[in-house]
């Protein structure tokens, strides 16, 4: 206001009525701002308050409302207080908006990294890798062929672990072997690394290969045909084995199996031939009257037994949804039946 010439204040007192209010604020340093903006708000809440007192449905509303108002409990007057220790921590401490402020803004000032270290001086939280320590150029200690020499030394390691462990290798509870044990010991070694690889490359090829059952798989069949390669494979003589299960091949079973069968249909022939023979004091005239008179008696016993009720040796299939229960929208009422 005071910057301003003297027409500007004239059209400004023109201007003012009992309503108006004048307000200092400048957009270049911000400063008013907020005080323009809290004295807008509260303009609009009382007019929009003196709205709502003028409608016809006040009176219900201000029933409904009831306002406190504090009362003072004795006369001592009771300023506010705020601590010492935390006006000065307010005002020592600055966030990172105000070093930017200070030092450039935006662009210009770049946040430290390092201010968070916690190291026994201070001062060694913004030093530079030295290029030289101790008298010493650092980059002299640099060998860029240093990955080819590593390496080598892991190559020449590696060698001499091998040639180690097959010296170990081919003693069993401190004798030394003799040069065929040492060669059925390296068969044997070879033998199982060759297992181990096939059993890990069918097992890497099983996700994209069907599983075939043993019985159409004819690597896997137990057949004297595979027995005797996989004798003669561990150096073993095949024939005693191979006697031995011809002796008990499947032939001898089935003639056996087909003695047996043979005597349950005998016997089973000679029960129905009983049971239809007609025995004396039984009034039947002879087979077929009395093979008649049987299946009159079962038809006759049918109705009967469609009639009768479920007892405790009869089947029974529960009903696991009953109808009544799950049908129909649900109610108000219980649903510990649900």
């Amino acid at each position: 206001m005071k910057s301003l010439s003297e027409e500007d204040l004239k059209l400004i007192e023109e201007m003012k009525t009992e309503e108006a209010v004048v307000l200092n604020m400048s957009t270049l340093t911000e400063e008013g701002v907020m005080a323009v903006k809290n004295a807008a708000c509260e303009r609009l809440l009382d007019q929009r308050v003196e709205e709502k007192m003028k409608s016809r449905r006040i009176g219900d509303h201000l029933s409904r409302f009831h306002v406190a108002m504090p009362k003072l409990r004795d006369d001592k007057e009771r300023l506010p207080c705020t601590p010492q220790v935390v006006m000065e921590a307010g005002e020592s401490q600055k966030t990172e908006k105000d070093l930017e402020d200070e030092n450039g803004g935006a662009g210009v000032y770049n946040v430290s990294l390092k201010k968070k270290y916690i190291l026994a001086d201070e001062s060694w939280k913004d030093d530079i890798i030295p290029e030289i320590c101790d008298g010493h150029n650092v980059a002299d200690f640099m060998d860029p062929d240093i990955l080819n020499r590593l390496e080598e030394l892991t190559s020449e390691e590696d060698h001499r672990r091998k040639a180690e462990k097959e010296e170990d290798e081919f003693e069993i509870e401190g004798e030394k072997l003799t040069e065929e044990q040492k060669k059925q010991l390296a068969d044997i070694r070879k033998k199982k690394a060759l297992l181990i690889q096939e059993h890990r490359l069918k097992k890497s090829n099983a996700q994209n290969r069907a599983a075939v059952p043993r019985k159409f798989n004819k690597d896997k069949k137990f057949t004297r045909e595979r027995l005797g390669r996989d004798l003669s494979s561990l150096g073993l003589d095949p024939s005693s084995a191979m006697n031995r299960a011809r002796s008990k091949s499947r032939g001898r079973k089935r003639e056996r199996c087909d003695d047996v069968n043979d005597e349950q249909q005998s016997n089973k022939k000679l029960c129905i031939s009983r049971s239809r023979s007609v025995l004396a004091g039984e009034g039947f005239k002879d087979s077929s009257q009395k093979i008649k008179a049987i299946k009159i008696g079962n038809k006759s016993h049918r109705k009967r037994n469609k009639d009768a009720r479920r007892g405790e040796a009869d089947r029974v299939i529960p009903t696991l949804k009953p109808k009544h229960l799950f049908s129909g929208k649900r109610g108000k009422g219980k649903t510990q039946r649900r």
